[in-house]
């Protein structure tokens, strides 16, 4: 591999990563400026400030540590009903001063007084009406929504420029048409090797098939397709085979007999059966289509995507012992930014894959990695958006039901109090992405 195109693949994968994550920023940006909100930081990265400029009363800038991003909305957390907002004062710049009184009744109450606090330090005077908890529901949840929305954008969009040109990997199309007629039987354990004269010719070999011909029927049972064909021949054992195939237009019947070799039972079942064989490979070619196929796969993406991140602690689990040698790497577990730079270094340093192949390989890498960012935070839990989503979303639910039992408005939902289930979903993100980073470094996984 060339140093210098893996060190570009992987520099590539990373810009695209960061500005998916400026980008996801955004989402939560301009809805929340739009509906009033002060957003006084909008930054890619964490730790030591690299670069920043103020625009507006808002600050945009770069942090050293490339792992994520952060847009800071003021007043997401209300106050809460022991504290005294009346005790607030403002010096002469009219900035906030002591503005939630602090409570020392238990280790968790104060870390939400803490937390209710520094939520106060950006507000000033006149931006009573600008903080995000006194937004109506609705305005909460497009603002919360719009980070994740627009990875999902991102990835649907490029899933659909792939999709309708280069095709769908996932989803692979076996025509009826052959693709080619091995010379001969190769025994189990022994493919690859050139024929001998040992080895006996294919059933497929002496009918007289030849690579273009399209399979019409085998023994009287017309072609639905390819895993009922060979299904059919698997069946057949020994027995005579007459198969009809059209050739230039023309139909013609061949006749042989299967022989019996030993094949694996399936593709999920390695056990070793005797079956019938015939020796024919099919044309495969990659699955193409539109906004509405699009629009399916994501569907289908949906639904493994949601499986996916209920295993996920277990499959961090089972990295995890793979990085001190327990257990080998599962070729389908997790990885972190570092193995997604790796797989994109790989692709662009191989000889094996040509220009297209390795921007192709490049957006899928990036297209996946902003479907999962987009899923990830919808879980509904604090501090991923989907916690302030549901808390929206309950908001709305307490509000309505209350105006149709013609009681009080019960007020805003104080999602503070959830902080110390955020701390440890928090704690918890922060482990298996340290876990994911080692093992990536440790016991990476590689293109096959």
């Amino acid at each position: 591999m060339t140093p210098i195109l893996y060190t570009l693949g992987v520099v590539a994968f990373v810009v695209a990563i960061l500005v998916s994550i400026g980008l996801h920023e955004f989402g939560h940006l301009v809805p929340a400026k739009k509906f009033g909100c002060k957003v006084p930081q909008w930054f890619i990265g964490f730790g030591p400030t690299v670069w920043s400029k103020q625009i507006g009363d808002t600050e945009y800038g770069i942090k050293a540590i490339p792992l994520g991003g952060y847009v800071k909305i003021v007043g997401m957390l209300p106050p809460g009903a022991q504290d005294l907002v009346e005790e607030t004062t403002y010096d002469e710049d009219g900035e906030a001063v002591h503005k939630v009184r602090r409570s020392n009744t238990g280790m968790f109450t104060q870390l939400i007084s803490d937390a209710r606090a520094a939520e106060w330090e950006y507000v000033k005077q006149h931006d009573t009406d600008r903080l995000f908890y006194r937004l109506v529901w609705w305005k909460k949840v497009i603002v919360m929504s719009g980070g994740p929305l627009v990875n999902l954008a991102i990835a649907t969009s490029l899933f659909a420029i792939l999709f309708a040109t280069y095709g769908n990997p996932r989803d692979q199309v076996v025509e009826a048409t052959v693709q080619s007629v091995p010379a001969c039987v190769i025994p189990v354990g022994e493919a690859g090797r050139a024929c001998t004269a040992d080895d006996p010719p294919t059933p497929a070999a002496q009918a007289g098939i030849e690579p273009g011909d399209e399979i019409v029927s085998f023994n009287g049972t017309p072609f639905s397709d390819w895993d009922s064909f060979q299904a059919q021949i698997r069946d057949n054992a020994d027995g005579d085979a007459v198969i009809e195939v059209r050739r230039d237009g023309e139909l013609l019947t061949l006749t042989t007999n299967t022989t019996v070799t030993l094949r694996q039972t399936s593709i999920e079942d390695e056990t070793m059966t005797e079956v019938g064989f015939l020796g024919v490979q099919p044309r495969v070619h990659l699955a193409t289509g539109g906004p509405i196929y699009t629009l399916i796969q994501m569907e289908t993406m949906t639904v493994e995507t949601a499986k996916a991140l209920g295993q996920l602690p277990v499959k961090v689990y089972e990295v995890g012992r793979a990085i001190v040698g327990l257990q080998e790497r599962d070729p389908e577990s997790p990885v972190s930014i570092v193995g997604g730079g790796r797989f994109a270094g790989e692709a662009a340093a191989s000889d094996a894959f040509p220009m297209t192949e390795k921007l192709v390989t490049l957006l899928f890498l990036i297209a996946s990695f902003n479907f999962f960012i987009g899923m990830f935070n919808f879980v509904p839990l604090l501090p991923l958006d989907g916690g302030h989503i549901a808390g929206a979303l309950y908001e709305g639910l307490k509000r309505g039901v209350a105006r149709l039992r013609g009681r009080p408005d019960p007020g805003h939902v104080d999602v503070a109090r959830l902080l110390p289930v955020a701390y440890v979903v928090g704690l918890a993100m922060l482990v298996m992405g340290v876990v994911l980073i080692v093992a990536d470094l440790v016991v990476p996984l590689h293109l096959s």
